[in-house]
């Protein structure tokens, strides 16, 4: 590991008066940066508005869960490949908070300095693996509780991950009321994506709409895609809608509790899926058509009052 401290001429990648490191470690979290600006899409307009060293350190997790999430969707491998590949990606991560390095490539330099500097558990980490195990067989999710379990280990775990960098009011790791509360924006945010992704899922063969819910209402995947019995789907899909829109609605207290220096970042990622799922609840069918997207302008409003809440430090 890398020794960083405190400087007040020193920079850290992506900007702001920060750490003096070694070059290697700013280069390996500019790597990080760098996979942010091109993969991110929705969360980059948040993720940028958390002040340095966080923001770079947010850079490296979400740059070891894409490496995860494209080891499992490997179209091009095997799934006894990708089994493999990913019993040695949890294999090298656990080397990490053994206090290891898990790799030569950058990424995982920056990973381990973060994992380091803000003392983080194992735990959020092997169940997102867990869940992209998971996911190489899934075809057709049976129920909500399957369905629930699979959004706690993909993205609960995300926002339990979140929390501890970001810092709360009730400490770094925030206390049982605010944990939950991240574990509920995760499942409203994955919930969303579940619906937004409905289509391209499909076609990579995964349903995860609880099949139990679409049999209940006389509906098959196909009938649905196919909008064959409209006012069916419109009322099965406002199910759906409704049970993202909870979990938002559970999870709104979360932001007053986190450090408000980060809390326009949580602010902004939850008002672009927010917004994607107002769009869907307008007219669901058009998720059977195409993958809804927010606007570019609605995205330049969301970052520029966020700019103002980080400006101000209140929600």
């Amino acid at each position: 590991m890398y020794d960083a401290t405190l400087a007040t001429d020193g920079f850290f990648p992506g900007g702001g008066v920060m750490l003096t490191i070694d070059p290697r470690l700013a280069d390996a979290y500019e790597a990080c940066g760098r996979v942010v600006r091109l993969r991110a899409r929705n969360f980059w307009y948040g993720l940028r508005l958390t002040p340095e060293p966080r923001r770079s350190a947010l850079y490296a997790i979400y740059a070891w869960m894409r490496l995860v999430d494209d080891l499992a969707d490997e179209p091009n491998m095997a799934t006894e490949a990708r089994r493999s590949g990913l019993v040695e990606f949890r294999s090298r991560t656990r080397a990490v908070f053994g206090g290891e390095i898990g790799g030569p490539e950058p990424i995982w330099r920056a990973f381990s300095d973060t994992v380091e500097r803000y003392e983080l558990s194992i735990e959020p980490f092997e169940a997102m693996i867990d869940g992209q195990e998971s996911d190489l067989l899934w075809s057709q999710c049976p129920d909500r509780a399957t369905l629930e379990h699979f959004c706690w280990q993909v993205a609960s775990t995300v926002g339990l991950i979140c929390i501890q960098i970001w810092g709360t009011d009730a400490g770094v790791d925030g206390g049982p009321e605010i944990e939950q509360m991240a574990a509920d924006r995760g499942k409203a945010l994955q919930l969303t994506n579940v619906l937004r992704d409905l289509r391209e899922d499909h076609e990579r063969e995964r349903v995860y709409l609880p099949a139990d819910e679409l049999e209940a209402e006389g509906l098959s995947i196909e009938e649905l895609l196919a909008w064959r019995d409209p006012i069916r789907c419109r009322r099965f899909l406002d199910g759906q809608i409704e049970h993202a829109a909870a979990f938002y609605r559970r999870s709104n207290g979360l932001d007053a509790h986190i450090s408000s220096e980060c809390r326009a970042t949580s602010w902004a990622m939850t008002e672009i899926y927010r917004g994607l799922l107002d769009r869907i609840a307008q007219d669901p069918r058009r998720i059977v058509k195409e993958r809804v997207r927010l606007g570019s302008m609605r995205k330049m409003s969301i970052a520029w009052r966020a700019k103002r809440l980080a400006r101000s430090g209140v929600s």
